[in-house]
């Protein structure tokens, strides 16, 4: 390694300088001279040296300085070794930076950021989908002026940011902002999409709701009833009369109860690997017996089981499914109605449809069957004991089963629900 610049090498050099004119003047005289000379010589030869450090420095593009010596050559040496440490930061430093872009990038979050006084210097690619900025061309841009909401506003200007700010944006979705001063004057501005939270939420709320009032309702029949039968002078047949509506009520909190247990449990449970072999023709002759016992002699069943297709899939949830389609067709229709449930394979896979004709279904309820507690007649389906629960039932079984539940229907001509299992799931003749 050569050795660092000192003031010895200088002397010894500046020596080295004046030793000829030392010599010289032992035999000519003129020493004054001589050492004039000698030390013109020198700054000339440091001269050179810097015009070649000047052009290495501005105008060479190589890496290696150029050649010195005497004390230009630890000069340059260091120069270059400097240059080299600080070509080494530099790229620590951007990769340092490209990991932190690649980070954010990869974050689930938008991320946006600013200047403590909100101008913005940086965002990634999810804060320029969801919020709509352009980037390069919204760099130094005030967050204000791309944000343009008086609440947002308000939450900057007022800089306590220990709580999040929620909007509504006009496309409808719901964006939650939190905000994190770090470093000294810089802001971290992180974004997130809430709807779908604020969605379950609301179908949360919705669920409490409609389920509160839906137990309210015979409980308070029960109550009433109760108190009318604590009295030792009840008739006998209102007491029968009673008991009997008392009944129905249990059943009806009991079926209720049963529906949203099930409906729980098919939501929770994991995505099965439906490798099961269903004898499904078994399953709907089992399912017909029901039916005609449930309506009771008021609607004309009809069969079409093709006996020898069956398929692959969870036999509990998908006997959910076809069961709950046909006692739909069975309560919600008036008697004499024909009702036809037919098993077939098509070239799609294995079909199930249950079709009547009985008064059908308005269109703008159609799109909205499938929701909990949802009712076409809410007072008819309380005569009848309907939860509103089915549908939602077949409509996830039917996602476990990757297929989909498709409604037909025409006032005055009748209903058809249908849906049909995958080839794959179709067991080989």
């Amino acid at each position: 390694m050569l050795e660092r610049l000192s003031w010895k090498r200088i002397v010894i050099e500046l020596l080295l300088f004046c030793l000829p004119a030392l010599l010289l003047s032992i035999f000519i005289g003129h020493l004054t001279l001589l050492l004039l000379i000698s030390a013109l010589c020198a700054l000339l030869w440091h001269f050179y040296n810097l015009l070649k450090l000047s052009h290495w420095l501005w105008l060479d593009r190589s890496i290696m300085p150029p050649p010195g010596r005497g004390s230009w050559e630890p000069l340059f040496y260091g120069l270059y070794q400097m240059q080299h440490r600080n070509r080494q930061r530099r790229r620590e430093l951007a990769s340092l930076i490209k990991r932190f872009r690649s980070g954010a990038e990869s974050l689930p979050d938008a991320v946006v950021l600013s200047t403590e006084s909100g101008h913005i210097f940086w965002c990634n690619k999810l804060a320029q989908q969801m919020l709509g900025f352009r980037w390069p061309e919204d760099n130094g841009q005030h967050i204000l002026n791309l944000i343009r909401y008086p609440q947002f506003a308000e939450f900057i200007k007022r800089k306590q940011f220990h709580e999040p700010l929620t909007l509504q944006f006009n496309k409808g979705s719901y964006i939650e902002f939190r905000v994190m001063p770090y470093d000294e004057g810089h802001m971290l501005i992180s974004a997130r999409d809430v709807s779908q939270i604020r969605q379950l939420e609301e179908v949360r709320r919705k669920f409490f709701t409609n389920v509160s009032h839906e137990l309210k309702t015979p409980l308070t029949v029960l109550q009433g009833y109760i108190e009318m039968l604590g009295d030792d002078d009840t008739r006998p047949e209102i007491r029968h009369k009673a008991l009997t509506s008392m009944k129905g009520q249990t059943e009806r909190m009991s079926s209720l109860v049963n529906q949203l247990l099930t409906l729980s449990r098919i939501e929770a449970a994991p995505r099965y690997a439906l490798n099961e072999k269903i004898n499904v023709p078994v399953l709907l002759d089992s399912l017909a017996r029901e039916a005609n016992i449930l309506s009771n002699g008021e609607h004309q069943l009809h069969f079409d089981v093709d006996a020898k297709l069956q398929v692959l899939g969870n036999q509990e949830q998908l006997y959910s499914a076809m069961s709950n389609l046909v006692y739909n067709a069975i309560n919600h229709t008036p008697s004499g109605t024909d009702i036809y449930v037919s098993w077939v394979l098509t070239p799609r896979g294995a079909q199930f449809s249950v079709k009547d004709n009985g008064p059908g279904i308005e269109q703008q309820h159609i799109a909205h069957l499938t929701e909990r507690f949802y009712r076409v007649d809410p007072s008819r389906s309380s005569q009848t004991g309907g939860s509103g629960l089915g549908l939602a039932i077949v409509k996830h079984v039917l996602n476990h089963h990757d297929s989909l539940l498709s409604i037909e229907s025409q006032l005055g001509v009748g209903s058809e629900f249908r849906f049909v299992l995958p080839g794959r799931l179709v067991v080989e003749k």
